[in-house]
C-alpha cells in the first residue's frame, strides 16, 4: 500500500502532436464526477434511515440535509487550492486549530459530561478537536514533504511532537476516541512517508508498551465501556444497554430486513442514539444483510476511488495527505460498524455521512474537497 501511493504514476500516453490535452469540464471545476457521485447517492440514502432512526423527524432531516449543502458547498471551495497552497495554509491551521482548543480547556462550553464546544453566541457552536482531523495530518503532512524520505528518527520526534499536544488537549475534554482518530490520521501520514518494518515493529512495541499507562489515565466511564466490551451482559440494564440493544436490532433484520420504518427496536425506542452513533442498527434492523451489505459496497467503491486519486498525486505532500485523508475515512467506517456490532469498544464515532452531525459531515466532504484539489490540480501532460 506504500509502495503504491508514494510510487503509482498517472498514466500517460503522448499524443502525436505532443501537445497537452484540454481540460474537462469536471477538471476545470476542480471536481471529480466519480467521487462526487458516490458521495451524494451515500448521503442521500442516508438521509432516508435517518428519517428512520430519527421517529421519522423531517426536522433532523431537513436540518441534515441543510448541513450537507454546507459541508458540500465547502468542499467545492476547497478543491479550487492548489496543493501547494494547501501546504501554505498547514501550519496557520494548526496554530489557529491549537488555539481554539487551549479556548476550549479555558471558556469551553459543556455537554453531557464533557467540555468540547466553543460557542460564539447567535452565530454556532462547533467542536474546534473536529477541525485537527484534518489540520494535524496537514501539518504533519507539510513537514514530512521537505524532509528525506523515509523519515529519520529525529524527524519522527518532530512528528510525535506536532501530533501529542492536540491530541493530549482532546483527550482532556474528554474525548478520547476523537483524540484517537486524530493521532490516527497523523500516523498514516507518517506510515505512507515509507518507514521500515523494523522502525514500525519498534513503535508498535513502544505503543503496545504504553497500554498500561492509557489505562491509569482513563476516565472511569470509559474504563466501563472497555470492561462492558467484554461483558455487556455483566450490566445489561446499565452500561451493557446499548450494545446489547444494537446488537438484537441487527441480528432482527435477518437477510432482507422488517422494512422501512418497520423497525422494532429504534421506532419503539429500546435502541439508544439510533439517529447518530448506533444508526447501523436502524440499517440493520430494516434492511437486513442485504442492506448492510449494499452500504459497505458503497463505502468501499469511495475507498478504492479515493485510493486511485492518492495513487495519482505527483507531489510528496499530495500523496502523503491524501491518502491519510481516505484511509483515516474508512478507519471510521470500520469502528462505527465495530462498536455497534460488538466487535469494537463503544468511542462515539458517526457513521460518515449517514449520522446525524453537522460538523463531522463538514469535516469530512472538507477532506474529500483536499482529495479533489490534489487531483484535480496535478500538471495534466500529453496523453
Amino acid at each position: 500500500m506504500v509502495d503504491f501511493l508514494l510510487r503509482r504514476a498517472h498514466p500517460i500516453k503522448p499524443t502525436a502532436s505532443g501537445m497537452s490535452r484540454r481540460r474537462s469540464l469536471w477538471e476545470r471545476i476542480h471536481l471529480d464526477p466519480w467521487l462526487l457521485g458516490l458521495l451524494l447517492t451515500l448521503m442521500s440514502a442516508g438521509l432516508v434511515v435517518l428519517y428512520s432512526a430519527s421517529g421519522q423527524s423531517m426536522e433532523l432531516v431537513t436540518g441534515q440535509a441543510l448541513r450537507f449543502g454546507v459541508a458540500l458547498t465547502g468542499m467545492v471551495i476547497i478543491a479550487q487550492f492548489t496543493p501547494a497552497a494547501l501546504q501554505r495554509w498547514a501550519l496557520p491551521a494548526y496554530l489557529l486549530g491549537t488555539a481554539m482548543l487551549v479556548a476550549v480547556e479555558i471558556m469551553g462550553d459543556m455537554g453531557m459530561g464533557a467540555q468540547r464546544w466553543l460557542v460564539i453566541p447567535g452565530v454556532v457552536r462547533f467542536q474546534p478537536s473536529e477541525m485537527m482531523k484534518l489540520a494535524v495530518p496537514m501539518m504533519v503532512a507539510a513537514w514530512l514533504s521537505r524532509r528525506e524520505l523515509p523519515p529519520r528518527w529525529q524527524d519522527l520526534f518532530v512528528c510525535a511532537l506536532l501530533i501529542g499536544v492536540p491530541v493530549l488537549l482532546i483527550a482532556r475534554q474528554p474525548d478520547l476516541g476523537t483524540s484517537l482518530l486524530v493521532a490516527l490520521a497523523a500516523v498514516f501520514v507518517v506510515l505512507l512517508g515509507g518507514l521500515s518494518w523494523r522502525v514500525i515493529g519498534v513503535l508498535g512495541a513502544l505503543a503496545a508498551a504504553a497500554l498500561p499507562l492509557l489505562w491509569m489515565n482513563m476516565h472511569d466511564y470509559q474504563r466501563q465501556r472497555v470492561l462492558t466490551f467484554l461483558d455487556p451482559e455483566s450490566d445489561p440494564l446499565g452500561a451493557g444497554w446499548n450494545i446489547i440493544q444494537s446488537t438484537t436490532a441487527i441480528g432482527s433484520g435477518g437477510l432482507w430486513g422488517k422494512g422501512w420504518l418497520e423497525g422494532t427496536q429504534s421506532q419503539l425506542e429500546f435502541l439508544p442514539e439510533s439517529h447518530t452513533d448506533f444508526i447501523v442498527a436502524v440499517l440493520g434492523e430494516e434492511f437486513g444483510l442485504v442492506g448492510m451489505l449494499t452500504f459497505l459496497a458503497l463505502y468501499l467503491l469511495i475507498v478504492c476511488r479515493g485510493l486511485w486519486l492518492a495513487g495519482a498525486a505527483q507531489e510528496t505532500f499530495g500523496r502523503l495527505l491524501a491518502g491519510s485523508i481516505i484511509l483515516t475515512f474508512f478507519i471510521y467506517v470500520f469502528v462505527n460498524i465495530g462498536m455497534v456490532s460488538g466487535i469494537l469498544p463503544v468511542v462515539g464515532v458517526p457513521l460518515p455521512l449517514v449520522s446525524y452531525g453537522g460538523t463531522s459531515s463538514v469535516t469530512l466532504l472538507a477532506g474529500f474537497g483536499i482529495l479533489m484539489a490534489i487531483h484535480s490540480h496535478r500538471r495534466l501532460l500529453p496523453r
